[in-house]
């Protein structure tokens, strides 16, 4: 398995960053985060390290090297992440629940399968083509799927801020999940929060993609954000990934995983200061899990409570 990922993070004009981006990877696995704390909720920036932290954490534990479910371990990974989230609420006696929004992206044996909650999103490109990209959990979105809206009002509707799903909100996460798409040697994977996608065109995106290395496009396609939001900019974070398959051609940027032992797993992804942490907990107990995905299920049913992002 070989790849090249580059990751950057950009405060903006807002006092704190709240987003956070990591990925860790196996011998046969890879799995690229991106997180987005919400700020219109206190300590948004935990709800995202916790958030990350423990679907990464689930992730090395269950990568070995390969995770053998992985729609079925994104679903429960998001749970649980949710529930860390509420437990570091009532550790810390908050008048509220941190939130944040969260996509994550699972790569083994020339797959990748995406889940997400909320607006932070995936791009799959190739050769300067969008192949696919997730669907905002935003009012907007909703109004413009169901034909009430025009899509050009995206930059000015006033429900543009809103979301119905996030993780660490009073209602259960619905954890929306793609089909499985095969990668081919080239192929783009860009996670992103709202501080970069609002500020430019989707094929901006791909284009710039396209004629610059991943490792060259991140930092300007950051920076002509944070200009373009100037004094008000928000958070800016960006994680791409170029796929190389098994190709025996590599270089100095390029991550190869071919070499590495089973068992042993690489991460860049950070447990939050001591202090703020919560205390692991037995967040795969079968009976709670079975129960919480028949109520995630139901929950999709079901119209949503809205929430702020902003």
């Amino acid at each position: 398995m070989q790849f090249s990922v580059y990751q950057e993070s950009h405060i903006g004009g807002r006092k704190v960053n709240q987003d956070r981006m990591g990925y860790s990877f196996t011998r046969d696995a890879l799995l690229l985060l991106l997180a987005d704390g919400m700020g219109g909720h206190i300590r948004g920036e935990m709800a995202a390290a916790i958030a990350m932290q423990t679907i990464s954490s689930l992730f090395q534990k269950n990568a070995n090297p390969y995770v053998k479910k992985p729609e079925v371990f994104l679903e429960e990974s998001f749970f649980a992440a949710h529930r860390e989230i509420h437990r570091y609420r009532a550790i810390h006696n908050l008048p509220e629940t941190p939130r944040t929004t969260i996509i994550a992206c699972l790569i083994q044996h020339n797959n990748a399968v995406w889940a997400h909650c909320g607006d932070s999103r995936l791009y799959w490109m190739r050769q300067g083509q969008i192949l696919s990209r997730t669907r905002d959990h935003s009012t907007l979105e909703t109004l413009i799927a169901q034909g009430k809206v025009d899509p050009s009002e995206r930059d000015t509707h006033p429900d543009r801020n809103k979301l119905f799903n996030c993780l660490g909100a009073p209602n259960l996460p619905i954890v929306e999940i793609s089909r499985r798409a095969s990668l081919q040697a080239g192929d783009v994977m860009l996670l992103c929060s709202d501080g970069l996608w609002s500020m430019m065109p989707d094929h901006v995106l791909a284009q710039r993609l396209q004629d610059h290395t991943i490792v060259r496009a991140v930092p300007e396609l950051l920076k002509n954000a944070v200009e373009i939001g100037g004094r008000t900019s928000d958070n800016v974070t960006a994680l791409a990934m170029m796929w190389q398959g098994n190709n025996i051609l590599e270089d100095a940027a390029t991550i190869s995983t071919n070499t590495l032992p089973v068992g042993s797993v690489t991460t860049t992804i950070q447990a939050p200061p001591e202090s703020d942490a919560v205390t692991p907990g037995d967040i795969f107990n079968d009976d709670e899990i079975e129960k919480a995905i028949e109520e995630i299920r139901g929950a999709i049913q079901k119209s949503s409570s809205i929430t702020s992002r902003n």
